[in-house]
This record gives structure tokens, sequence and C-alpha cells, in this order.
């Protein structure tokens, strides 16, 4: 692939949006979003909508002091971004969570439209469990 064949904003987007999670703030967080945006953890129910990804965000960060999005790889080609990181988990009280993710995001006018996560959630069930 040539340097002009890559899209670089989609690239960008997609980066500043996994340091948003970090902030942990829940409107910039959602402002990354299209209105009509999908966001599915594929081991659960997709949810559309910025409301309805909204409520799932806002819930689940109420758990945590963060989460560090550790890009290890990222490629960006055609509005579609797909990046391998480690999601580390910032427990309130408790250890760090690492959490290893496959995602996939789909870029439309500068905002994620769709984004899916792929991860082992017995990772994360397990160290909820202790």
């Amino acid at each position: 692939m040539t340097e002009s064949a890559i899209d670089t904003e989609p690239d960008t987007v997609v980066r500043e949006f996994c340091k948003l999670w970090l902030t942990g703030d829940i409107d910039a967080i959602v402002e990354s979003f299209t209105e009509d945006a999908i966001y599915h953890n594929i081991p659960m129910p997709v949810l559309t909508g910025r409301a309805e990804i909204r409520d799932f965000i806002a819930g689940f960060l109420a758990s945590f002091d963060g989460v560090d999005f550790v890009i290890h790889r990222q490629l960006s080609q055609d509005g579609v971004v797909m990046n391998e990181r480690t999601d580390v988990l910032r427990r309130k009280d408790a250890d760090d969570v690492p959490l290893p993710v496959m995602g996939v995001f789909e870029v439309r006018g500068g905002k994620i439209a769709a984004w899916r996560d792929y991860f082992d959630l017995a990772t994360v069930t397990a160290a909820f469990s202790q």
C-alpha cells in the first residue's frame, strides 16, 4: 500500500477517541460518535445511537478511575480503522485489569459511525469476581 492510499483522518479520529477514555469525560467520548452510531462489544448486545451508547459508557466508567487504551498496532484504510490494543481498566480501590482487545472502527465525517470490539469476556468477569 502506498502512503497516498492511507486515509490519515480516521486514524487520528480513533487515536484521539482512545485517549479520551483515560479522562473519563463521557460527553467528549459520546460526541465522538455519529448520531446513528452502533457500538458492539461482540460478547454483548449491539448498542444503537448516542443515547444507548452514553448510558452504557456512563455505567461502565462509574466502576473505574478511567480506562487506558494502549494501542500496539493500528491500521487505517478507506474509513475503516483496526487496532490491536490493551485496555487497562483502572479500577477504584483494586488492581488494574489489562484486557487484550481487537477493535474495528468505521469513521464517517470525522465521527465514529460503528465500533466493534472483540475480547474475552471471561477476563473481565474473572477480574470482578475476585
